[in-house]
């Protein structure tokens, strides 16, 4: 069971990180999935999704299933985050994140994102693994 649903989480994130990409397309346990669609501030020549937002896409999505299982929390920060780029990514389609958490420790998460393009969701076009650090609850 979810802390927080899909509407709670975005109400929750408009407030406090307003400028994140993407919309949230289902959370679920220990999971969540999400959708950029990609604009000219995406692109880099080709026309590719840059590298800087894949990442920072994987980055929100693996936020909004740690924010889906522990209720809203502002300073569960990302402590570590790598990033393998498998493909590129058109800049013609959306790019979809699907997070999934591995571990769900008091102070630590650690999860991992894949991204494909909507073109081809049959193939990864990057791999992110990341930990996030919980504050400690009162």
């Amino acid at each position: 069971m979810t802390e927080m649903t899909v509407e709670q989480i975005e109400h929750f994130l408009d407030e406090v990180f307003p400028q994140r990409m993407g919309r949230i397309e289902s959370v679920g346990e220990m999971s969540a999935t999400m959708r950029l669609t990609i604009g000219n501030e995406h692109l880099r020549p080709g026309p590719r999704v840059s590298g800087p937002t894949m990442m920072g896409f994987a980055d929100v999505a693996m936020y909004v299933a740690i924010l889906a299982q522990i209720g809203p929390e502002p300073m569960a920060v990302t402590s570590d985050l790598n990033c393998h780029f498998l493909r590129a990514a058109s800049g013609d389609h959306d790019i979809i994140a699907h997070a999934k958490l591995l571990k769900l420790g008091r102070r630590l998460a650690v999860g991992e994102v894949q991204v494909v393009s909507a073109a081809d969701e049959t193939k990864p076009v990057i791999l992110v693994t990341a930990s996030y650090v919980l504050p400690v609850k009162s």
